[in-house]
């Protein structure tokens, strides 16, 4: 609460204050003209569509069912470490889920992922695809699809089936390759150019 004394010395110190004709605010109309700049990206945008730097494809594939083991790996893999990548003796650093996923959309998922795993120096990862039992048909569409898929991504080592524990079948182990990053680190460690 003030005092009388306190409002009263108030609005002696205020006597001079007027009050603001116009509202103190921002202009914020939009331009009614189109800027050059602003007319060009528009046709720039229409002329161009988004290209596509994804490289798998959604052709026909083999199909694949619940069961079938997927198995691969890159000339030059060494065996030993290919074993320990198939009994899933590496940590898993990272996991994709492609379950409920359209082809298009696992297509996007596993370009992006693989991509970004290489980015962050992840090696050993798991996808999800799912085993396809519930298909009339049998057949494992995503599995199938992914068995295409991950030979064809430079970045992708070798691949094998998960053990039981991590969901059989319907996933599986991938090993990526170093990054420039993580090579350099080790030839540093090393001593080696």
């Amino acid at each position: 609460m003030t005092t009388k004394d306190e409002r009263l010395a108030f609005l002696e110190e205020m006597k001079d204050v007027r009050r603001i004709r116009r509202g103190n605010r921002a202009e914020v109309e939009r331009p009614r003209e189109l800027t050059p700049g602003h007319l060009e990206r528009q046709r720039s945008a229409v002329a161009k569509p988004l290209r596509d730097t994804n490289p798998l494809t959604a052709d026909m594939v083999e199909p694949l069912t619940a069961h079938d083991v997927l198995c691969w790996q890159r000339p030059g893999v060494q065996h030993g470490v290919f074993r320990k990548l198939r009994l899933g003796q590496y940590p898993i650093e990272a996991r994709l889920d492609l379950h409920r996923m359209t082809v298009e959309q696992a297509r996007r998922e596993v370009f992006g992922f693989v991509g970004d795993c290489v980015r962050y120096g992840l090696r050993s990862v798991i996808i999800l695809h799912g085993k396809g039992e519930r298909n009339p048909d049998g057949i494992a569409q995503l599995k199938s699809y992914l068995a295409k898929w991950l030979p064809e991504l430079a970045d992708v080592l070798a691949f094998h089936s998960a053990q039981k524990h991590h969901g059989g079948t319907g996933a599986v182990y991938v090993m990526i390759r170093k990054g420039d990053q993580d090579k350099q680190r080790n030839r540093d460690l090393h001593g080696r150019r």
